[in-house]
């Protein structure tokens, strides 16, 4: 068990070091984060922002006006950012995963790794945790900015919702990069597998549409599939173990087939 948690962890760290040395990966997170900071100001500051919501309110029940229906401001502003930024990050992930097996078979040592004692399954899981880690580093300054701006919130916003909808954004996350990396894994091509992996993200998109206009069990089995609704359920302060298992289960399930994608070389070696 140490050896394979050494193996793990030697994979991670290689991996990890390859992101932070990538002009590529500076490239996306700077984009990242360029789009980050502007939705969180359009959405606080904008127009239509929370901020100028609550003052129109405000201002309609000094004229004497009906009172519009009331709302938590903290609570709207990070439920709204926190589902932009899901979207958002629906653009990115693609990119982020597109290398993780593709660049090996490009390079020719995806059969080394499939031959080496190192179990297929340890070694996506090390990539695995790899990408994850370095898509938490993009999204951390954002985290930063948008505690700041929930810090200056009067009444002051509690800290569960916020956490709670970033566990969500980090579960969605890893498993569409989990996904995406299986998908890495059949190609040699990066453009092509980051092509794919945004053709999964855009069926899981519709797989909700499609669910939310089934009727009965079916439509509510087949809701229960969709990745955008549980994460909904999180962004919305909902903690569900159900949920949890769901996304779990996707992640377990990249991991399996990627395993098992990485094997089939293993065969042709032999």
């Amino acid at each position: 068990m140490t050896i394979i948690l050494k193996n793990i962890l030697a994979i991670y760290q290689r991996e990890l070091q390859s992101y932070f040395a990538s002009p590529l990966a500076y490239l996306i997170a700077g984009v990242f984060w360029l789009l980050g900071g502007f939705l969180l100001t359009a959405v606080l500051l904008g127009p239509q922002g929370i901020i100028a919501q609550a003052a129109m309110a405000d201002q309609s029940i000094q004229m004497g006006l009906p009172a519009p229906p009331a709302f938590d401001v903290a609570y709207e502003f990070n439920k709204a950012y926190i589902g932009l930024l899901g979207s958002l990050s629906m653009f990115v992930l693609p990119m982020l995963s597109m290398g993780l097996y593709a660049d090996e078979r490009k390079q020719g040592t995806l059969e080394l790794l499939a031959t080496s004692p190192i179990t297929n399954w340890a070694v996506a899981l090390g990539k695995l945790l790899a990408v994850v880690s370095f898509y938490i580093a993009m999204i951390l300054p954002l985290m930063i900015c948008q505690a700041v701006a929930l810090g200056a919130a009067d009444p002051p916003a509690g800290s569960g919702v916020f956490w709670l909808s970033h566990l969500g954004l980090v579960l969605l996350s890893a498993s569409i990069l989990a996904l995406g990396m299986f998908i890495s894994s059949l190609t040699e091509s990066t453009v092509l597998a980051a092509i794919m992996t945004f053709a999964l993200i855009l069926l899981l998109w519709l797989v909700d549409a499609i669910a939310q206009g089934l009727p009965g069990v079916l439509g509510q089995a087949l809701g229960y599939l969709s990745l955008l609704r549980h994460f909904s359920d999180f962004t919305e302060g909902i903690f569900d173990t159900s949920s949890l298992v769901l996304f779990l289960s996707f992640i377990g399930l990249g991991l399996y087939l990627t395993a098992q994608s990485v094997e089939t070389l293993r065969f042709q070696r032999s």
